[in-house]
């Protein structure tokens, strides 16, 4: 078909490098779970959930091999994600 995007092929070692990065994340989460860090607890759950969110869009879903417009677009879905996690972080610190 003409004017149609090629498809890229991903190798499976880079779906598997990606799953074991994710388990370790998995892992290191239930670590520090189990560690009173006082405040920063909230602060390191959430700088680890934000790392295998970006493993799995840009890897699982394709967009690190997508046009500008759907980078765009998962931009503008992160960012919203980020305001709302903002609004909800404030709401939260101030009671």
């Amino acid at each position: 078909m003409q004017g149609l995007p090629s498809e890229h092929i991903v190798p499976l070692k880079v779906y598997f490098t990606v799953a074991s990065a994710l388990f370790v994340l998995l892992a290191l989460t239930v670590g520090v779970s189990l560690i009173d860090l006082g405040p920063f607890n909230i602060v390191v759950a959430l700088v680890i959930a934000v790392a295998k969110m970006l493993l799995v869009v840009l890897f699982f879903m394709h967009v690190r091999w997508s046009s500008r417009l759907v980078w765009l677009f998962a931009s503008g879905g992160i960012l919203w994600l980020a305001i709302l996690f903002a609004l909800t972080m404030s709401d939260f610190l101030t009671r």
